[in-house]
């Protein structure tokens, strides 16, 4: 029998999946709790369309994030915070101070994003890292001087 698939079903298909099961199964478990439809002309279609544009948006907003990373990659972001005499910060500099500053620079990046290889507590540049999805990333140099 087949059906399309309303949500993931571990062992069998992703939502939207159009699958051939045995009858058993379909019947008893998949559409008795509502885990699946079944497939006629009309839904298979909607559900390759459905699948199609779902791919296309994905590609887009994929392009859109390589484009916002190359823009942002080399960019350089001053912080002035307060510090001791000898350079030394009072705390640290937190990623939510980074995103405010790239926030000015007319970039709206979550703080979750960035990360820092190591925690600035000195005066001083530093590297950042921007992970705007997985495999697209951007560099940019955190100075940071005493107020």
């Amino acid at each position: 029998m087949k059906v399309i698939l309303k949500t993931d079903v571990k062992g069998s298909g992703k939502k939207g999946d159009v699958i051939e099961v045995s009858n058993g199964y379909a019947k008893n478990f998949l559409l008795k709790n509502g885990l699946a439809e079944i497939a006629t002309a009309q839904g298979i279609s909607e559900a390759t369309q459905k699948l199609k544009a779902d791919r296309f948006h994905k590609e887009e907003n994929i392009k859109e994030l390589k484009e916002l990373a190359a823009k942002i990659n080399g960019t350089g972001v001053s912080l002035s915070i307060r510090a001791g005499e000898n350079g030394k910060v009072f705390g640290s500099v937190t990623t939510a101070q980074i995103a405010s500053a790239l926030s000015e620079l007319g970039y709206d990046i979550d703080k979750k994003k960035i990360t820092t290889k190591e925690a600035i507590k000195t005066v001083g540049v530093f590297d950042a890292e921007i992970r705007l999805m997985e495999g697209v990333i951007a560099k940019i140099k955190v100075n940071i001087t005493a107020l």
